[in-house]
């Protein structure tokens, strides 16, 4: 009995040791970039020119940390659609450890930027509207609902995660200008974030605010509205002139 218990051991012990080990979450990305990413930005991640024979071209990944890798997958701007236009928010196509495992695998090409961990808790909501207006309501409106530019339309913000908001700071994505943490601090970033959190269930005074769009908009339709009552209000005075 001790025998057979014996050889049961080693005959375990040797399945286990032949059995092969589970793939690590960087070669399970390493897999993704091939099936997914590839056509467009190389084969080791190191970009492709527009004049080469593939049919995409794009960036060097070596370098962009996991940063961007989590920004333009949780996004759903990558993998891009119609290349050459503007990257949208749309439905992510890969699983939670999917974007995980792409996540590992480019910041593996090459040292880079982590991805961010903002805390707005921290911040305060006075600068972070400041800090707004001074460098993002060009673009996004003050209230972050988005706006038009030359050449692309900056998205609204109301589904931007803390940590999108932070990664698109610092990634500058499309056109958006990029903000170093010279340009804006981790702290200052803090504050950015928690405004914009603000904005998304703002607290509204009252009034007839046609969705927060601004202002301006806001100002012309009223006299739109207030042109069109005084048409009707001449219309009515002259049809009891003419009947006097």
């Amino acid at each position: 009995m001790p025998g057979i218990v014996k050889v049961a051991a080693v005959i375990v012990a040797a399945a286990v040791l032949s059995a092969p080990a589970a793939a690590s979450p960087v070669q399970q990305g390493k897999g993704l970039f091939g099936e997914y990413c590839i056509s467009c930005h190389g084969a080791n991640g190191e970009g492709v020119h527009p004049s080469s024979s593939h049919r995409g071209y794009g960036p060097s990944l070596r370098g962009v940390g996991a940063l961007a890798a989590d920004f333009y997958l949780r996004t759903g701007y990558m993998p891009l659609r119609h290349l050459g236009r503007q990257p949208r928010r749309s439905r992510v196509l890969f699983s939670e450890p999917q974007i995980r495992a792409l996540v590992a695998y480019v910041a593996s090409l090459k040292k880079g930027p982590p991805v961010p961990k903002p805390q707005p808790e921290r911040g305060n909501l006075s600068e972070g509207l400041a800090l707004f207006t001074d460098h993002c309501a060009g673009c996004h409106q003050v209230v972050a609902q988005g706006g038009v530019v030359s050449g692309a339309l900056p998205p609204p913000l109301e589904n931007a995660t803390d940590v999108q908001i932070a990664e698109a700071v610092r990634i500058g994505p499309y056109v958006m200008p990029r903000f170093s943490p010279k340009a804006i601090s981790d702290r200052q970033l803090d504050s950015i974030v928690r405004y914009v959190d603000y904005t998304k269930h703002a607290d509204n005074r009252g009034g007839w605010a046609l969705g927060d769009i601004g202002p301006v908009p806001e100002g012309l339709v009223t006299w739109f509205i207030a042109a069109a009552v005084l048409v009707a209000l001449c219309v009515i005075i002259g049809e009891r002139i003419r009947r006097e």
